[in-house]
């Protein structure tokens, strides 16, 4: 939905930059105008575009953590596990993994949640029982760590 909001917009502005380039009389072709109205906005759109991760800075980064949980029970949905984690703190996302052929779960997640948070949400939770299971609940690997080494 979000390319295609994109794409609408790029598609309007080189229309416009087409009547401009058109009507300042440059160009007398109209399909020549649209190209270059097209070519002119990309351009633009390269300089304007949004930061790149290194633009943003390591503490908004850092802001939040990602905990693994295991051994859920397999009915937990994710708001379970969000009003489960949320007694300890901000969440901001939970992620339950599935099986890709069946749909099924597969009884581990990941929480994303407030970086001051995690640590106490992580000792309380680990070893607890929930849904007549042991939870193992930990900070999750970061997999671009596991990259770089």
């Amino acid at each position: 939905m979000r390319i295609s909001i994109s794409l609408l917009i790029t598609a309007a502005i080189a229309f416009v930059g087409a009547i401009l380039f058109n009507s300042s009389q440059m160009i007398e072709s109209t399909g020549y105008a649209f190209a270059l109205g097209a070519v002119t906005v990309g351009i633009a759109l390269s300089f304007l575009s949004t930061k790149s991760s290194s633009d943003i800075p390591e503490s908004a980064a850092t802001n939040s953590k990602t905990i693994y949980v295991g051994n859920l029970p397999y009915r937990a949905n994710e708001n379970d596990v969000k009003d489960l984690f949320a007694e300890y703190g901000e969440v901001f996302a939970v992620r339950l993994m599935k099986d890709k052929r069946t749909g099924k779960r597969r009884g581990f997640g990941f929480v994303v949640m407030a970086a001051g948070d995690a640590p106490e949400a992580i000792e309380k939770l680990n070893n607890s029982e929930y849904g007549e299971r042991t939870l193992k609940v930990r900070e999750a690997n970061d997999p671009r760590k596991s990259e770089r080494a």
